[in-house]
């Protein structure tokens, strides 16, 4: 990309999909509005490097103290303090106007080195503030939630601007939901994530096997599996008369969950921003794993508004399942005001907004 002589906003970003791509959303939003870019991020990021829209990408040194191994505890910090002297030296060399951190432990080098020297900001998807962000919250100067509320001990910090959507999703927005009744056609699509979840190939088979023939036939499902889960998932619906679609990976997934009738899914922070942003009813079905029980959390929010169902995964036998199904599947009224719910808490302008954000604390 060409380089602007507009002012440089330096992005900071865990290495994943996860912390990358809000930060991606962000830089294109900038980009219009006239500003250079620049990323530091850690080396899992190198292979981004000819999609992120920046003119430079900086890998910095950094790890993850966790366990309660000491020895590697103190190789972490380390690390992260030869992270923090390698971001000294280019911030000093670059000279930003703001550093706007993404989450993950690459973040903490480039954020501790700009706090007290150029305006700062964080970005938290997650209703739940990650460690990273923690560690960070007390040295910046504001926190953008994506499902973060203004209170608490950082209340004053807060402003919620919501999670930056990718463009294929901006462009599924706005469009009404259509109701599938009588003999129709049912568009469910199910996925857990970026690579799928082995849980829902398992799950779903046994339960739809208990609907009664006339349903399974309108069924139409989109699933994404993870790789080793996709032939059994293809033969298990093959077998049960169920046309289905299964791939680990969907380049039209947002195309996709605009279709859908109903979506299954986990409930990380983009895939609850991404339902609600394109307001699709939904079932969601938090990680029982994840730390700090964030996606359960992230599904609450919505939940509360009316804009999804939340069970949890220990309560999801097959007979449970199968039930919910039979309930929504002939339910079409009610999915569709669970649809407008969840568009209402939407945030589209997520990007806009979180740039708003970004151009206000480096006047």
């Amino acid at each position: 990309m060409g380089v602007s002589n507009g002012r440089l906003a330096m992005l900071s970003a865990g290495g994943t999909g996860g912390h990358l791509f809000p930060a991606e959303a962000l830089a294109h939003e900038l980009i219009s509005r006239g500003w250079r870019i620049q990323l530091m991020t850690d080396d899992r990021a190198e292979k981004y490097a000819d999609s992120f829209p920046c003119e430079k990408m900086h890998i910095v040194k950094s790890a993850t103290p966790s366990g309660k191994n000491p020895i590697a505890i103190v190789k972490a910090v380390l690390s992260l303090a030869r992270g923090t002297g390698q971001s000294r030296k280019i911030i000093k060399t670059e000279q930003p106007s703001v550093v706007i951190g993404f989450g993950g432990y690459p973040t903490i080098p480039p954020l501790w080195a700009s706090t007290s020297v150029i305006p700062t900001a964080i970005h938290e998807q997650n209703a739940v503030m990650g460690r990273a962000n923690k560690l960070l919250a007390m040295k910046v100067d504001r926190i953008a939630g994506g499902f973060l509320k203004p209170e608490g001990q950082f209340a004053d910090k807060i402003v919620q601007t919501g999670n930056p959507v990718r463009p294929a999703v901006l462009k599924q927005c706005g469009g009404a939901y259509s109701t599938s009744t009588g003999d129709e056609p049912f568009n469910l699509v199910v996925f857990g994530g970026s690579q799928g979840a082995s849980y829902f190939s398992e799950a779903l088979p046994p339960a739809l096997e208990k609907l009664s023939h006339a349903m399974r036939r309108r069924l139409r499902i989109t699933q994404q599996a993870r790789p080793e889960d996709e032939m059994d998932a293809r033969k298990a619906y093959a077998e049960l008369g169920v046309e289905a679609d299964v791939s680990p990976f969907f380049a039209d997934l947002p195309k996709r969950i605009a279709d859908a009738h109903l979506v299954i899914a986990r409930s990380g922070a983009s895939t609850v921003s991404e339902i609600a942003a394109i307001g699709r009813p939904s079932v969601l079905v938090p990680y029982p794993h994840a730390l700090d029980h964030d996606q359960a959390a992230n599904a609450a929010s919505l939940e509360a508004e009316g804009g999804t169902m939340v069970r949890k995964q220990s309560d999801l036998d097959t007979d449970v399942l199968s039930a919910l199904l039979m309930e929504l599947i002939d339910a079409p009224e009610r999915l569709k005001d669970m649809a407008e719910k969840a568009a209402k808490v939407g945030k589209p302008k997520a990007a806009s907004l979180l740039a708003d954000l970004t151009e206000t604390i480096a006047d």
